[in-house]
């Protein structure tokens, strides 16, 4: 079989897992343009996605007629036009190493380094300078939580670990849920209004598009802080943008957007009270390491025709 690796920004992917016997291309650039992707993927038998950065609508899909098997990191990816794929006879198949540490890592990163302001702080020693704002402790302050699932659920460890308080809220959430974890549930204006740092941890669908607003933000404290290591179409960032650049929140630690890769001239690259991160949530070596050798093990037993850990459309 002939087979894609696509957006492989680090070009790690050879030396992670074992493509021996598959004949395989490395693709480390993004094309978004569906036209040029159609022209370059038209050869392949298996195209491997990492998570969603490259969409695969139906338009994309019914327009590759060697395409034969998706391979995607994760066991779900809503850039993927399931029922396409099946009516077109495509086998879609996942991998099964979970992302949720490292980005539950990487959102306490966000909220130490806003609260002890390090990117500031780092770039005034850099250009000669020396300390020159106040930071403050974590311990003792309120973290709020849109969504509990695992990955809220681990962010909320961590936090407790560090002696935050912690609350949640989502349209779903329980009571129950909350006391698993050890916290507790409050209503959406009270996480808003109360809470120091604020942390999303939903699911794009379309219930959550858009969910959270100028009315949101407008509720928050001046110092507060939020943070998204979800997906950035939950948020209205315009609203967020105007909440940051008129003072009215404290900062924000943002490492999704509304169009991935952030084109160049996008603000939340020169937003000054904003840590701004290309999208590295799930971008561990110890992620990696599972997701690649399982992209290599669903193809060869595709080609034993043996398929393992297939993906079907949800009734």
């Amino acid at each position: 079989m002939r087979v894609a690796i696509l957006d492989d920004y680090q070009d790690v992917a050879r030396d992670l897992a074992d493509w021996s016997g598959l004949e395989t291309t490395v693709f480390n650039d993004h094309v978004s343009d569906e036209a040029a992707l159609v022209a370059r993927l038209a050869p392949f038998d298996a195209i491997c996605l990492m998570r969603e950065r490259t969409p695969f609508p139906r338009s994309l899909i019914e327009k590759l007629p060697n395409l034969k098997l998706l391979v995607t990191a994760g066991m779900y990816n809503a850039s993927i036009d399931l029922q396409a794929a099946q009516d077109q006879g495509i086998a879609v198949s996942g991998t099964t190493a979970p992302a949720a540490q490292g980005t539950a890592e990487l959102t306490l990163a966000m909220i130490l380094a806003l609260a002890r302001g390090l990117v500031g702080e780092a770039a005034s020693l850099r250009a000669g300078g020396w300390q020159h704002r106040l930071g403050r402790n974590i311990a003792g302050q309120t973290l709020g939580l849109v969504g509990l699932g695992k990955l809220g659920g681990e962010v909320a460890r961590l936090a407790m670990a560090c002696n935050m308080n912690v609350v949640a809220w989502s349209q779903n959430l329980t009571d129950e849920r909350a006391a698993e974890i050890g916290i507790r549930r409050v209503s959406r204006e009270e996480l808003f209004a109360t809470s120091d740092f604020i942390s999303v941890h939903l699911v794009l669908s379309e219930r959550s598009r858009g969910l959270i607003g100028a009315t949101d933000f407008a509720r928050m404290k001046p110092d507060a802080c939020f943070i998204n290591t979800s997906r950035g179409p939950i948020i209205d960032s315009a609203a967020l943008l105007d909440a940051l650049r008129n003072g009215r929140i404290g900062g924000a630690g943002i490492d999704v957007y509304d169009v991935e890769p952030l084109p160049a001239d996008n603000p939340w690259r020169t937003q000054e009270n904003v840590i701004a991160t290309p999208h590295i949530g799930f971008v561990t070596r110890q992620t990696y390491e599972i997701w690649y050798p399982q992209m290599a093990e669903n193809i060869r037993a595709f080609m034993a025709g043996a398929p393992i850990r297939p993906i079907v459309p949800r009734d």
